[in-house]
C-alpha cells in the first residue's frame, strides 16, 4: 500500500469536516438553529436532569456568559425553559419544552439523513474502520 503524506491527512480531514458542517447548517436552517444552539438543545435533552448553566457550559466547553447567549436564543424559540435552583438560588437550571423535545427528535432525523447522506460512499466495513480510527484519534480528549 502506498504511503500518504502526514500533512496531507489534516487537510483531507479539515474539508471532511467543512462538509459535514456546511450540511449540518443547512439541516438545521429549517429548524431556526444554529449549530452551536442544536449542540446545546442535545446536551440538555440527553441530560438525566435540568443542568445548571454552569455545567451547561462546562459541557459546550465555553464560558458562562456565553451559555447564557445560547440559552437565551433557545428560551426565545419556546425550545426550553429556565427556573431557579432550589438547592442554589444563585443557579439556574435549564429544561427542554415539549417543543424542545419535538425539534431534538427532527433535529436527530436530520443528523440520520446527514450522516447517510455523506458516509452513503463507504461500505459498512469501511464505516467501522473509520469509527474505530477516529475514536483512537480522540484517545482520551472527550
Amino acid at each position: 500500500m502506498a504511503s500518504i503524506p502526514d500533512d496531507d491527512l489534516p487537510d483531507l480531514f479539515l474539508r471532511t469536516s467543512k462538509r459535514i458542517r456546511g450540511n449540518q447548517v443547512s439541516r438545521l436552517a429549517p429548524l431556526g438553529l444554529t449549530p452551536a444552539q442544536a449542540r446545546a438543545l442535545r446536551i440538555i435533552g440527553r441530560a438525566p436532569e435540568p443542568l445548571t448553566m454552569s455545567v451547561l457550559a462546562e459541557h459546550l466547553g465555553i464560558v458562562p456568559r456565553s451559555a447564557t447567549t445560547v440559552v437565551d436564543a433557545l428560551a426565545a424559540a419556546d425550545l426550553v425553559t429556565r427556573a431557579p435552583d432550589p438547592a442554589n438560588r444563585r443557579s439556574t437550571l435549564v429544561t427542554p419544552t415539549e417543543a424542545g423535545h419535538k425539534v431534538l427528535a427532527s433535529m436527530a432525523d436530520a443528523r440520520r439523513a446527514a450522516a447517510s447522506e455523506l458516509f452513503s460512499a463507504l461500505t459498512p466495513e469501511q464505516r467501522k474502520t473509520l469509527h474505530d480510527l477516529l475514536e483512537v484519534l480522540l484517545g482520551d480528549a472527550e
